[in-house]
């Protein structure tokens, strides 16, 4: 059984209690407690018709792709089929795709230092290849969108990678950068998404 429909087997299972606690405790089976007592066995018979519907839609179907890469572009698919105006002559799924790669070689192969300073943080990210290329990609472009938060962060170009340091002037915020350390820094912000939505529709090009 899923996570989901335990959740669910749960609730339905506490609003059956709350509704017999009530029955029990209604005196003669009418007044205010009668009417809660309907209520309850209302929202019970919502709940197991959202359930069955539930379970139609997904009995002996998978809804995970498999593959996250894979799953982040199909969204971005699904997306762009549903707007009646995207424009298909500047939709490049490949920018996408190239990012994409890029994200996962940040994330898994790229080697990061990171040495505490008094206001934060100074982390050189370094790599070989394909790592290092996406690496001078996309730090100093993050880079650049947390310097438009409450946070100071400069990207230097090194021969083997780049050096990030993310500062504040604010201590609880200086504790916050050190605690994140490099992923955790990388993943702030809400501009992911719509950068690959934007990267998709050909509104700029990879980086």
């Amino acid at each position: 059984m899923s996570i989901s429909r335990k959740a669910g087997v749960a609730a339905l299972g506490l609003l059956a209690a709350t509704g017999y606690a009530v029955a029990q405790m209604s005196p003669g089976g009418s007044g205010p407690m009668q009417d809660h007592q309907q209520m309850m066995q209302k929202m019970m018979q919502q709940h197991m018709q959202c359930m069955g519907e539930h379970g139609m839609m997904n009995a002996g179907q998978p809804s995970m792709p498999g593959q996250g890469a894979f799953g982040a572009i199909q969204e971005v698919v699904r997306i762009l089929e549903a707007d009646a105006n995207t424009d298909w002559s500047k939709v490049n799924i490949s920018a996408l795709r190239e990012h994409l790669i890029d994200m996962n070689e940040v994330t898994l192969k790229a080697v990061a230092n990171e040495r505490k300073l008094d206001n934060g943080l100074e982390i050189t990210v370094t790599g070989e290849g394909r790592t290092l290329e996406a690496i001078k990609r996309m730090v100093p472009a993050h880079a650049r969108e947390l310097s438009k938060t409450v946070w100071n962060a400069t990207a230097e170009d090194l021969p083997n990678g780049v050096k990030l340091v993310v500062t504040s002037n604010d201590a609880q915020q200086v504790l916050k950068i050190k605690a994140l350390g490099f992923m955790g820094i990388m993943v702030q912000g809400a501009h992911h998404q719509l950068h690959h939505l934007a990267m998709a529709k050909g509104e700029f090009g990879l980086h």
